[in-house]
């Protein structure tokens, strides 16, 4: 099986680390070092896996696009544009024609056409408000309906989406309620299709959600605690990020105020979560990822500066720690590609 290829941005040294990851043994390898002009946090892959695009945010606020070698996996700047405000999140729709971005600082989501050379154009289709705090912007399967998760209104926001022109408009309800306090923050879609996942921040939960794929429309489904059983911290807690292995079996999150991974078995009739386990990682564990395979969990801690990749027990979900490497200032935001 040929490496993957592993981005990740370290904010505070202003720059990406493309990294080679082994699919036999799990090691990654530096392959470069790519500076950027600003403070890099949130990535986000074409489809084509052709571009790279990283939110740059320190004044000016702006997204950068960057090629990607099909050869190498390694970075080339191309372009950079203004964005509204600071972004703390950005996503692409299914055609790789437009770019998504959440700006939690600035109560908006914004929508900008991308060119056909793969460059975010510096005129948005929309600029929205929201209620407070957008986390993420996740369009559906379907590439129909857009879901923003409002962390300070206890709610996710449900849009319709024309893939056509760009443009969204609330669907019929707008949004769908977390449990109170709970600050729901990024969301990602069941490989199934038939359910979604958010963390919620501020109490440390993972939210399950039905999705209705005719109408575009969530439903809670139950919490589940994201928090080891002996933590002895109190909320506000700080659970971050989320994925889902790519067969669908096993689901994570991580926590910051604790520094520690939950796992998650999925049940695959009624998308119910039973835990797994709760696993030491990285201090302050912002963004992990899992490899294109569902192998390999890489995890980056913002206070640690440094990366630890785990394998996935494939019966278990159980996560065994195998290599630990320095990464740059602040890392925080971690995508894992095949080599295009």
């Amino acid at each position: 099986m040929p490496p993957a290829v592993v981005y990740v941005s370290n904010a505070d040294s202003r720059e990406i680390h493309v990294l080679s990851l082994d699919g036999g043994t799990g090691a990654v390898s530096l392959v470069q070092r790519m500076p950027v002009p600003g403070a890099v946090m949130p990535l986000a892959v074409s489809p084509s896996r052709r571009f790279l695009y990283a939110s740059l945010r320190s004044p000016p606020f702006a997204v950068a696009t960057l090629a990607i070698d099909a050869a190498a996996g390694t970075l080339t700047l191309l372009a950079t544009a203004p964005l509204p405000d600071n972004t703390a999140y950005l996503s692409t729709d299914k055609t790789g024609r437009f770019l998504f971005g959440a700006s939690y600082a600035g109560d908006t989501i914004s929508v900008h056409p991308i060119g056909e050379q793969g460059v975010v154009q510096e005129r948005p289709v929309q600029v929205i408000p929201t209620p407070p705090h957008p986390h993420s912007i996740v369009v559906d399967p379907s590439n129909r309906y857009l879901f923003v998760p409002s962390l300070g209104g206890d709610r996710i926001l449900q849009y319709t989406f024309d893939q056509r022109t760009g443009r969204v408009a609330p669907n019929a309800p707008p949004a769908v309620r977390a449990a109170n306090g709970a600050g729901p923050r990024h969301l990602v879609f069941h490989p199934g299709g038939r359910y979604a996942y958010t963390t919620n921040e501020l109490d440390a939960t993972v939210g399950a959600y039905r999705f209705d794929a005719a109408g575009g429309t969530l439903a809670p489904a139950g919490a589940s605690s994201g928090l080891p059983p002996d933590f002895a911290g109190r909320p506000p807690f700080a659970a971050a990020d989320l994925h889902v292995t790519p067969d669908g079996k096993f689901l994570y999150a991580s926590e910051r105020a604790s520094s520690t991974l939950a796992g998650f078995k999925i049940d695959a009739g009624s998308g119910g979560l039973a835990p797994i386990g709760s696993f030491s990682t990285e201090q302050q564990p912002r963004g992990f990822n899992i490899d294109p395979h569902g192998r390999y969990l890489l995890a980056v801690g913002q206070a640690s500066h440094s990366m630890t990749v785990y394998a996935i027990d494939q019966d278990t979900g159980a996560l065994a720690p195998r290599h630990r490497s320095p990464m740059g200032r602040n890392p925080n935001w971690v995508e894992i590609i095949d080599r295009p």
